[in-house]
């Protein structure tokens, strides 16, 4: 069940008016079981059998994390160390039979000249998800840093509904305190509010940006892929349309996330925060899909030593950091080559910190001119890992690199925008005295494309986003440090007045009208 979809709507308002009965009638605990059973519901929508799997990985690692606790207070035979590690390797293992087992095949094939037949096994939805998300909770609980918690309240912390597909990955001290608690009449009003703006701006995103996007990037991309290279300009709109693509993709499915939670009352942790500002890739990781970096800096990095072990040591950590990262996205090399690209700049980002630091130019860092190279270079290297990202091929990322500085003739353009626009083309030569030629029809498609392109640019680029503009009302469960107030923020901020009403309205009148199609969400099956 889609976020985007009419069916979400209606389960959304079922949900929730279940939600605020049995709270009133029965306190917290009785809404707090109907939201767990509405969110195995929600899991279960796109295939029941996947239920047993959900059930089965929370009653292990709730089962495990209760070991743990009683071996870390009643110290015995059995060591919580081991505990944690026999709970670990569970969730690797499903992680790897679901997720890895066809490329652990191919690889198998390719380096021993094997012929294991390839399994093709469904990934279940999620899965990536809630298995990180109760590691974490296992080593938190090893750590002494969780409590023993009620089984409600696991249930509904690993299987809540608005996080459970696509994050954000949450952490138990976030969320555990929000379950027990309970909000008077003022508060309620103000989640209403807050919930029902943020899943309206995050919708639009989706449907109105997104989606715009999607036709051209798969086209350029599917050429590619093919084996036919695109010309210069099919190419660059391509990676430009898969770049605004993605980022109104996951910040628009964050955004609605944040709202249905909040809609129960709920804060999640930040996530999404304008990452195409970012001056610097590390910047970039403390701006995009913000709980799966802490999730990789806090449980795989400072595992591995982080940097106390020296410089040498630490670009490893990071490498190995980014490629496993890479490899959570996806079972194919161009995830692992894309999360290689980006541990490689992190590591040249941080080597040049250190020279300048060494060489005493910090101060370079303040001026604009710097400012300005460094964001250049910082956005042209997450839009050439990006081509990794969205090819579906090797062969094909590399057609697309090729494409983007050859001087092929575009002769795929006309023909994109005359089979896309075909309707309208017929349509407006119908109506004028002196129909136009054909040929020339394919440039009101382009012109609209671009139009768009551009506006996506100037929101991503120059627009408060949804963090500031809903400060009044703190989305938020975790603030950013690197938080700043934007210079239209004061402006454009969210207020309970009739002006914001109005917007929102319309904003959704024009996704109920634009949802001819509902288009899953990039994040939907990691």
């Amino acid at each position: 069940m889609l976020f985007n979809s009419y069916a979400f709507l209606g389960f959304l308002a079922i949900a929730l008016l279940g939600y605020e009965s049995l709270r009133a009638r029965c306190g917290q605990r009785g809404a707090l079981l109907w939201l767990a059973v509405s969110s195995l519901f929600f899991y279960g929508f796109w295939d029941p059998r996947y239920l047993t799997l959900i059930l089965g990985s929370v009653a292990f690692n709730y089962s495990m994390g209760r070991a743990i606790h009683r071996v870390r207070s009643r110290p015995g035979s059995v060591s919580s160390g081991l505990l944690l590690c026999l709970g670990v390797s569970g969730n690797l293992g499903l992680l790897a039979y679901f997720k890895y087992l066809g490329l652990m095949a191919q690889a198998i094939n390719l380096v021993l000249s094997q012929s294991l037949t390839v399994p093709h096994v469904v990934l279940p939805l999620a899965i990536s998800f809630f298995t990180f998300q109760q590691i974490a909770y296992l080593v938190d609980m090893r750590r002494g840093e969780v409590k023993d918690p009620d089984f409600v309240n696991y249930l509904v912390f690993v299987t809540f509904f608005p996080q459970l597909i696509a994050g954000p990955i949450v952490h138990h001290s976030e969320m555990m305190p929000q379950f027990s608690s309970t909000r008077d009449g003022a508060q309620r009003s103000s989640d209403f509010a807050a919930g029902i703006s943020l899943f309206v701006l995050g919708l639009s995103k989706k449907v109105l940006l997104a989606d715009s996007f999607a036709p051209v990037a798969d086209a350029s991309f599917a050429l590619a892929d093919s084996g036919q290279a695109p010309g210069l300009a099919m190419a660059w709109l391509g990676v430009i349309a898969f770049t605004l693509q993605i980022y109104f993709d996951f910040s628009g499915y964050t955004d609605m996330a944040f709202g249905a939670a909040r809609l129960f009352g709920i804060r999640l942790p930040a996530n999404f925060y304008s990452p195409y500002q970012a001056g610097c890739i590390i910047e970039f990781w403390r701006r995009w899909h913000i709980t799966l970096s802490r999730f990789l800096r806090d449980y795989l990095y400072i595992s591995l030593g982080g940097n106390r072990r020296g410089r040498a040591r630490r670009y490893t950590n990071l490498m190995v950091t980014m490629l496993l990262g890479g490899l959570w996205h996806g079972a194919s090399v161009n995830f692992l080559l894309w999360g290689g690209l980006h541990g490689l700049m992190l590591c040249i980002n941080h080597g040049w910190r250190h020279l300048l630091r060494a060489s005493g130019l910090e101060t370079l860092r303040e001026y604009l001119a710097y400012k300005l190279v460094a964001w250049g270079l910082t956005l042209s290297g997450v839009m050439a890992a990006w081509i990794l990202f969205r090819a579906e091929t090797l062969g094909g990322a590399t057609l697309m690199l090729k494409s983007l500085f050859s001087a092929a003739p575009d002769t795929d353009l006309p023909a994109f925008y005359m089979t896309r626009f075909y309707d309208l083309d017929v349509l407006i030569n119908s109506l004028l005295p002196s129909p136009l030629i054909p040929k020339d029809m394919w440039l009101i498609g382009l012109g609209s494309d671009l139009g768009m392109l551009a506006l996506g640019v100037f929101i991503c680029l120059a627009m408060p986003n949804s963090m500031q503009l809903m400060a009044p009302v703190a989305p938020s469960a975790t603030p950013l440090a690197e938080q700043q107030p934007s210079n239209t923020a004061t402006t454009l901020t969210w207020r309970p007045n009739a002006a914001w009403a109005v917007t929102l309205a319309l904003l959704f009148a024009a996704c109920l009208v634009s949802q001819t199609r509902v288009d899953a969400f990039l994040y939907f099956q990691f």
